[in-house]
């Protein structure tokens, strides 16, 4: 059976790979900050990236894949993500890489597909471009780079954020042209899952296979969840429609596991 160790599985993305996981496979995480629910479960580890060595853990646990959905100190990242490679390269392991949109952020033209060149500027950005490229250099059957939009579900931070907002009376924030693509939680935890099952490798976008303006996106979603006559605060970043999607076009998944922007509104109020 595949052990699998998910890096950041306290956290949103983290916690819903390990949920879906746990059932199929052998699968182990960490969590950052003190909680008696992970200190109790003995398939979750504390770890601290700033001031621990991954590779300890690594060697003792000797995980066949590695998903590495951590979030914190950037510098801290990037050390924890050179270790993982290093580690990769002398034992037999796959590393996931849950990546993002952003790493085409300065690409504001047209959508983005798989193997176009990255190029951002944001620090988000940068960052997970300077993890894809260390884990391009690696075999190709060693990594597989997830990247990812927006993600939306009944139970996801942006759907939180939206709701408390609305209770607030306080603005929520669109962008009237950007045109963008996105993708749900259960979906997203379900195509890992098929990646991992069919030992895929390379690089893959996970978002919806249709594009929408992320002003209409956020107003459809608020009247599914019947938020009556919320404030919007349109941001306009450019005088143009720019884009910040990441279209599948090489990797692309059985159909089954494809969604749609329709499907991605409709798991807000699915559970």
């Amino acid at each position: 059976m595949k052990k699998i160790l998910i890096i950041g599985a306290s956290g949103f993305i983290g916690n819903s790979l390990y949920k879906e996981l746990n059932s199929y496979f052998d699968t182990y995480g960490t969590y950052h900050t003190d909680n008696s629910f992970f200190e109790k479960n003995q398939k979750f580890f504390q770890y601290d990236m700033e001031l621990e060595d991954i590779s300890i853990l690594l060697d003792n646990l000797k995980p066949t894949i590695i998903i590495s959905a951590i979030r914190g100190n950037f510098n801290a990242q990037l050390d924890a993500h050179q270790r993982i490679l290093a580690w990769i390269k002398k034992n037999r392991c796959k590393l996931i890489f849950m990546s993002s949109a952003n790493v085409f952020d300065t690409f504001s033209n047209y959508p983005s597909y798989e193997y176009d060149k990255t190029l951002s500027e944001s620090v988000y950005g940068r960052l997970k471009i300077k993890i894809e490229n260390a884990l391009m250099r690696l075999p190709a059957h060693k990594y597989v780079i997830a990247r990812i939009p927006m993600i939306f579900g009944s139970s996801t931070p942006r759907i939180q954020e939206l709701k408390k907002l609305y209770d607030l009376k306080a603005p929520i924030e669109v962008f009237p042209n950007v045109i963008i693509n996105a993708t749900s939680i259960s979906k997203l935890t379900q195509q890992i899952h098929y990646i991992i099952n069919r030992r895929r490798k390379g690089i893959f976008h996970l978002g919806s296979t249709d594009l929408i303006y992320h002003l209409d996106l956020i107003k459809e979603i608020c009247d599914l969840l019947q938020l009556e006559d919320p404030i919007y605060k349109q941001v306009f970043d450019s005088n143009n429609d720019r884009y910040l999607a990441v279209l599948p076009k090489d990797n692309m998944l059985p159909k089954n596991l494809q969604v749609t922007t329709k499907q991605v509104i409709d798991s807000v109020i699915l559970k």
